[in-house]
């Protein structure tokens, strides 16, 4: 038999995109004072994998990586994309989104999103909000699965939550050794 047990903690990962770089610098003290201090940014990204947004959004459209010192419960996710889901709200206009924010997390294991949108491979986690099994972790490195998004089965972007990961693994280990 399985015994329940704590799950660890995580490091939460929020991705942005948005059709001007200026209103990242806008958004980010909204997110800090929602989910505490930023400690790793990552580059620009161009997000011309599809141009399923541009209609909605304009183009053309960049993404930019925050990620937050405090680790979370994994529990919050769907408390999280709700949040985030109102900051987006405020930055639309004439119903147009200026900006989509997507929250996940990373373990040592696996990265996952948070998303509204039903599908085969996403668990229901609450709140009309789903977890999406995005990225798994094995021999090494980051592995997409059929589903990944190209922009997240990128070399680029898989090289950047490699970094995450590694930031996460030492902070792992400092707060199982405060709990033994």
């Amino acid at each position: 038999m399985s015994k329940p047990g704590k799950p660890d903690p995580a490091k939460l990962v929020i991705s942005l995109f948005m059709n001007s770089r200026e209103i990242f610098d806008k958004v980010a003290p909204l997110l800090e004072s929602e989910f505490g201090a930023i400690s790793m940014v990552s580059p620009w990204f161009d997000f011309d994998y599809t141009d399923y947004y541009y209609r909605e959004m304009g183009a053309p459209l960049f993404r930019r990586v925050a990620v937050f010192k405090e680790l979370i419960e994994q529990a919050d996710l769907a408390r999280i994309k709700l949040v985030t889901n109102g900051i987006e709200k405020h930055w639309e206009a004439d119903g147009r989104r200026a900006i989509n924010i997507d929250p996940g997390y990373l373990l040592l294991s696996r990265f996952i999103l948070a998303t509204g949108k039903d599908y085969s491979h996403r668990i229901y986690i609450g709140n009309g909000i789903y977890g999406d099994l995005t990225l798994m972790y094995k021999k090494g490195g980051f592995h997409s699965l059929d589903w990944t998004y190209p922009d997240y089965a990128s070399a680029d972007m898989q090289a950047f939550l490699q970094k995450v990961r590694d930031e996460y693994s030492m902070e792992l280990k400092q707060v199982k050794s405060r709990l033994s």
